[in-house]
């Protein structure tokens, strides 16, 4: 009887083992979920497995070789197959396909003018700012307290971060 299985795959390799499978017509399942990503102030939606180097698939032992299985690109093992398999109940894999169905992503809305900053590299580096606004090629202003008086000035904005609740305090 067909029932689910959990498979661990070699590290990044979900998507792979998941096409190989198929092309076995061997079912399977890779929950993904949105994620908002920020890398050098750009903030972009990816999709990436809610369970790193897990991949659920459907299929009956006695009538498809867990060898094959095994042996397929991008699969490492089948998780509990020792002597005997453990099955996954099927209303734990629809639990999981309607959570992951209902997620919806955070949304990093990333420095906004006003925000408290803090400078993370270069000549002011642990200094804080108030940020302004941003200019091309990726630099922005900040409002910097000098001496008593709040003076402008551009700075590469990869030389700030914005800070949080719990660290503005420190």
């Amino acid at each position: 009887m067909k029932s689910w299985y959990l498979l661990y795959c070699k590290p990044r390799e979900e998507l792979r083992a998941q096409q190989n499978l198929a092309l076995q017509q061997v079912e399977s399942y890779l929950p993904m979920i949105k994620e908002s990503k920020t890398i050098k102030s750009i903030t972009k939606i990816v999709e990436t497995p809610l369970f790193p180097n897990y991949l659920f698939i459907h299929f009956d032992p006695t009538e498809f070789s867990v060898s094959k299985i095994h042996s397929t690109r991008g699969a490492s093992r089948i998780i509990g197959c020792k002597e005997v398999m453990t099955p996954i109940d099927d209303r734990l894999i629809n639990e999981i396909k309607r959570r992951v169905n209902a997620h919806i992503p955070k949304q990093e809305k990333g420095i906004q003018k006003g925000d408290k900053v803090k400078f993370i590299e270069g000549p002011f580096i642990d200094l804080q700012a108030i940020f302004e606004e941003r200019n091309a090629e990726k630099r922005c202003y900040v409002l910097f307290n000098i001496m008593g008086q709040q003076k402008r000035i551009l700075v590469d904005e990869t030389s700030i971060k914005k800070l949080t609740e719990e660290s503005g305090s420190k």
